[in-house]
């Protein structure tokens, strides 16, 4: 099987969480043993981030803040939409192979 392709496409995902703000550069190029459970744990509280800055720009923007715009306030509401039903399709993928492998005779 030949994985150099699922390799790639996990280095860009990386990549593309970093410039997304949802993870730490560091933790996007760093190379080695990888712990599943530290990257679901990251890239949940990664979420939880998103959700919480479009909160906090929402209710800003309606009390009024100058400094807040609608624009960034739609942006931020978008990326934590798109953030959490990333998430959504990930579990249900997950949950899909976990059936899958269940249902498998041995």
């Amino acid at each position: 099987m030949n994985t150099s392709g699922v390799d790639s496409l996990l280095a860009q995902m990386r990549i593309a969480a970093a410039a997304a703000g949802l993870r730490e550069p560091s933790q996007a190029t760093q190379v080695g043993k990888v712990d599943f459970a530290n990257v679901l744990k990251s890239s949940l509280d990664g979420v939880a981030k998103a959700q919480t800055r479009s909160e906090e720009m929402q209710k800003a923007f309606v009390l009024g803040d100058d400094r807040v715009s609608l624009s960034d306030t739609m942006i931020e509401m978008q990326k934590a939409s798109i953030s959490l039903q990333t998430t959504v399709q990930v579990r249900n993928k997950f949950v899909q192979a976990y059936n899958d492998i269940m249902n498998m005779q041995v």
